[in-house]
Order: structure tokens, then C-alpha cells, then sequence
């Protein structure tokens, strides 16, 4: 019971107050451990396709172990001085696990960019939340590449996370965070990371199997809610939902696509390389930046519905136990 507390309290500081920007943030600490691991690994193993293999195999099982093993330590510390101290640390960690007003902000960043017609602003600060190239970009195929990040990160930043509390508290949502961080610094096709980043990118797409398709779901229940079209999400997602290179980011964008009668997907480039992509929704109007607003309301409708049950399952499961 005190986790899925810390669970929900965690879920409201996050959407009241977003990320502390004066303390430092746990993920930013494991991407910095994750920076000096690569350093290391890469000088460490030979620099060939196998040895390239086994040091992204290293550090795609030293970050998640780490970040689970130093939480898990430091609740347990604090448990020993008092329930609640461990409590409230967890509480904390849960709140700094959640990235729901951290997405709303950086999105709604870009929204009043666009909105103004500052395209170069739109354009940088765009390249701070997705991994495509930005600079030649239109203002459409940017409110686009915002609403799909937006529903792809519904399920990396809050259901994913959500879902590993429930099941483990902090420590097992900080397990995911490090896969997860390993996969947007490492876990890229190019030059670079092709062999390197393959175990973190596989690990990545394993932990997300289940997060995603219940976030493409309640993105579809949400829509009822929010006042979107909900029949159309349902619809889009069944047909789409595998309409993506991933095997996990087309179920939330074809829910969303369907919910808000958009086309999203197709062709993008990255690190200056062109990608063919298939597209997720029906074309029947252009992407607009009122768009944005709609998915982040989605957003929060399908966490919020994750939520509940998340708790809920916790609270049975554990009372039957």
C-alpha cells in the first residue's frame, strides 16, 4: 500500500510541478554514467563488429543493474532509519521518474514557437525532445513530429515507468529508466552505434512490448474522454499499430493519429540520412499546431487511466497475497 501511495503522490507532484530544475535529476546522473561507461567500454574492446557487440551487451547490462541496484540500496538504507524516511525518498524518486509536464512543457515550447511563426526556435527547440533532423523542416511536418513524440513518449515517459512501479517501486522503474536512457544516447542505426548500441536497443524494445500496447488502449479509452474521436482511434489503431520499424511506437501513435484524424509517420531523416517510413493514420486534414494541445490532453487522459488500474491491480493483488 505505502508504494502505490507513493505511486500516485509521485504522479501529482509531477504534474503539478514537472521536474526540479535545482536538484540534480537522477536520469541526467545516468546518462552521465552511461557517457563515461561508453568511453571506457570503447577503449577497452576491440574496435570490430564483435567487439563493438560485446561492449554494447556490457553496458546494456551494467545501467539497468546499476540504476536498480543504488535505488533499491538507498531505500533499504532508509529503511532501516524509518519506514517514513523510505517513504518519502520513494515518493520522491517516483515523482522524479514521472516525465508527463516535462513533455507538456518542452512540447507546448515548441507550440508557441510555431505559433508565433519562428520557425528557427520551432526548429531548435524541436531537436531537443525527437532524434530526427529538425533544420529543414516545415512548421506542418513540425507540429507532426510533436504530436508523435508526444504519443510515443505517453508510454517511454509515464506508463512505462508507471507500470514497473506497480510491479517493483522505485528501484524496478529506475531498472527501465536505464534501459531506456540507453536506448535514445545509444541504441541508433548509424555509423556509430549500429553494433554498439544493438543489445540496449533490443532491451529497450523488450521492456516496452507491454507498456506500449496498453498505452495504444487506454490512448483509444482516452479519447472518449477527452472528447476526440475515439471510434477512429480504435479503428487506426487496429489497422497500424504495427506500421513502424519499432515493434512498439505505432501503438500509441495510431491510437493518437485516429483519436485527432491525422496522418502521422512517414519518410524522415536522420543524421543527415533519409529513412523510408510508413505512414500511421488516414490523411484527411493537414497537422496544425492545435494538434499538440489535443495529444497532450490525450496524454494525460491515458495516464491517468494507466494510473487507476496500475493502482488498482497493485492494491488486489497485494491484498489477496
Amino acid at each position: 500500500m505505502s508504494i502505490a501511495f507513493s505511486i500516485l503522490i509521485g504522479f501529482l507532484l509531477d504534474c503539478i510541478f514537472g521536474d526540479p530544475r535545482r536538484l540534480p535529476h537522477p536520469i541526467c546522473l545516468i546518462g552521465n554514467f552511461i557517457s563515461l561507461m561508453e568511453k571506457v567500454l570503447r577503449r577497452a574492446f576491440p574496435k570490430s563488429e564483435k567487439g563493438e557487440l560485446a561492449g554494447g551487451a556490457v553496458i546494456a547490462a551494467a545501467v539497468p543493474a546499476a540504476a536498480f541496484g543504488v535505488s533499491f540500496i538507498i531505500l533499504m538504507l532508509c529503511g532501516m532509519v524509518s519506514p517514513v524516511l523510505k517513504f518519502g525518498v520513494e515518493t520522491f524518486f517516483c515523482y522524479q521518474i514521472f516525465a508527463a509536464k516535462s513533455l507538456k512543457d518542452e512540447s507546448m515550447r515548441v507550440y508557441r514557437y510555431v505559433e508565433a511563426g519562428d520557425i528557427e526556435n520551432s526548429r531548435k527547440y524541436l531537436s531537443w525532445i525527437v532524434g530526427r533532423d529538425t533544420k529543414e523542416l516545415s512548421f506542418e511536418k513540425i507540429d507532426k513530429a510533436v504530436v508523435e513524440t508526444v504519443a510515443e513518449n505517453t508510454s517511454d515517459g509515464v506508463v512505462a515507468p508507471l507500470i514497473f512501479m506497480a510491479v517493483g517501486g522505485a528501484p524496478l522503474a529506475f531498472l527501465y529508466k536505464g534501459v531506456n536512457t540507453l536506448d535514445s544516447m545509444v541504441g541508433y542505426k548509424n555509423d556509430r552505434y549500429l553494433y554498439f548500441g544493438r543489445a540496449s536497443a533490443k532491451l529497450d524494445d523488450l521492456l516496452n512490448f507491454i507498456p506500449a500496447r496498453l498505452t495504444g488502449i487506454a490512448m483509444c479509452i482516452g479519447a472518449f474522454f477527452t472528447g476526440l474521436d475515439w471510434r477512429a482511434a480504435f479503428r487506426i489503431y487496429r489497422r497500424d499499430r504495427k506500421n513502424h520499424s519499432s515493434p512498439n511506437s505505432a501503438h500509441p501513435e495510431s491510437a493518437c493519429a485516429g483519436a485527432l484524424n491525422i496522418q502521422l509517420g512517414g519518410d524522415a531523416y536522420y543524421f543527415g540520412k533519409l529513412y523510408r517510413k510508413k505512414t500511421i493514420g488516414d490523411d484527411i486534414r493537414p497537422v496544425n499546431s492545435g494538434d499538440i494541445k489535443l495529444a497532450i490532453r490525450l496524454m494525460y487522459a491515458a495516464s491517468v487511466i494507466c494510473l487507476v488500474f496500475a493502482l488498482a491491480a497493485r492494491i488486489l493483488i497485494f491484498t489477496v497475497i
